[in-house]
């Protein structure tokens, strides 16, 4: 009687474990258990009607409920490959601008180097324009260097300022002080 309590208190545990496994197992496991009372019940002979229908209907519930899953499955797969077909078109549209572009750029880029290269030439051809070219070259020098140096003018000039604003924060920081303090003084 005791190892058949035992027997008893073992079976839960053991289905316990198989419904605790993976998805996959577990279907396996499901099927397995159906075929088995299936088996139970087919084997106590055709006697019993009530058996029957039930077996029935329980095969039924399990091929429904593997039906739904399945089409669920179905549906989630379906969905994902919709999404990659997305995102796909998404990247080759974005594929093509960006080729698009970069054909422009390489178009004008070719134009100014062809420009460059004619300008060039007009000025070995002429070279009276070189030494024009020279004294331009000279003039934007003196102008970039007096640019340079009012900068670095203006640049002294801002940290002169930020200077004198702290200054006179801390002046008014010192005056609020003292009026307070001839207030409490005059009370």
């Amino acid at each position: 009687m005791s190892s058949l309590l035992s027997h008893n208190k073992d079976q839960p545990r053991i289905r316990k474990s198989l419904s605790d496994s993976c998805p996959a197992s577990s279907a396996a496991a499901t099927k397995s258990l159906r075929h088995e009372r299936l088996s139970r019940l087919g084997s106590s002979g055709p006697t019993d009607v009530f058996n029957d229908t039930s077996t029935n209907h329980a095969e039924s519930y399990f091929l429904r409920r593997e039906n739904r899953l399945s089409a669920r499955k179905k549906a989630e797969e379906e969905t994902m490959n919709n999404d990659y077909k997305k995102m796909y078109e998404k990247a080759l549209a974005t594929n093509q601008r960006l080729k698009s572009r970069l054909e422009t750029s390489k178009q004008e880029l070719t134009m100014i180097q062809e420009q460059l290269q004619r300008a060039q030439l007009s000025l070995l051809q002429n070279g009276t324009s070189s030494d024009c070219a020279s004294n331009m070259l000279e003039a934007e020098k003196k102008a970039s260097w007096s640019l340079k140096k009012m900068i670095s003018d203006m640049e002294e000039q801002l940290k002169v300022k930020a200077e004198l604003k702290t200054e006179n924060q801390r002046l008014k920081d010192e005056n609020g002080a003292l009026i307070r303090v001839i207030t409490k003084l005059s009370k």
